[in-house]
């Protein structure tokens, strides 16, 4: 296990620092830290880092409130790098990008599609966006004027909705209702006050406990449904 002392600081007493998405995976920013902002994260459990062009310490999420939880931190295998597991509370970038790295560079190919993970995680910053804000015209503003009853009826239909279209619907048919389906899931766990970062923790508590499927869970001991 790496200490900080043991990091390889440049000749600024600075090492680059990448910062990832926990949830989904996705880079979010590189940014420096020196000792002094390590200390400072390792205090506050929030990010914090060394700003080159104000030569001071900058506390993510200051002034604009989208603060970053630290989960983790892994130095790189020469230690000269590190990498910090967040939290995001909010857009990571400055224009209100969820992540700094979104423009093609020109004369190579375009980057793939991003994850399942980076796209609902940026929906779920949308959804707590568009509930403390209340929009006019915004549908999601609108589900939480109507209330909690309302959205998990919302939750049911457009599950029936996914079922029909996998029955008897073409495949896009399907992965539009399916599409629906998780957005409308993502309100419902905001409206209950939970998120997709509570569900990966039971995912993988089930998945590390070897937690049987449903199937055989219903099944009767020593027999069969």
């Amino acid at each position: 296990m790496a200490e900080p002392k043991d990091l390889k600081w440049d000749n600024e007493g600075l090492v680059p620092a990448v910062v990832q998405d926990a949830s989904s995976g996705e880079v979010l920013t590189l940014a420096y830290v020196s000792p002094e902002s390590l200390a400072k994260m390792q205090e506050l459990g929030e990010t914090v880092f060394y700003s080159r062009s104000r030569r001071t310490l900058w506390h993510k999420g200051e002034t604009s409130g989208n603060t970053q939880k630290v989960v983790g931190i892994l130095a790189d295998c020469d230690r000269d790098a590190i990498l910090v597991r967040v939290i995001p509370r909010g857009p990571a970038c400055h224009t209100g990008a969820c992540s700094c790295f979104f423009e093609p560079l020109e004369g190579f190919e375009p980057a793939p599609p991003v994850s399942i993970g980076s796209i609902l995680t940026e929906l779920e910053h949308l959804i707590v966006q568009r509930e403390a804000e209340r929009p006019e015209g915004s549908y999601t503003a609108k589900l939480f004027d109507q209330g909690r009853k309302r959205i998990m009826q919302k939750v049911g239909e457009e599950g029936v909705e996914t079922a029909i279209a996998g029955v008897g619907g073409s495949r896009e048919e399907f992965i539009s209702e399916a599409s629906d389906l998780l957005f409308h899931l993502l309100v419902a766990l905001r409206v209950v006050g939970a998120s997709t970062q509570d569900l990966a923790r039971e995912l993988g508590r089930r998945r590390l406990s070897g937690q049987p499927a449903r199937e055989n869970a219903d099944r009767p001991p020593g027999g069969t449904a």
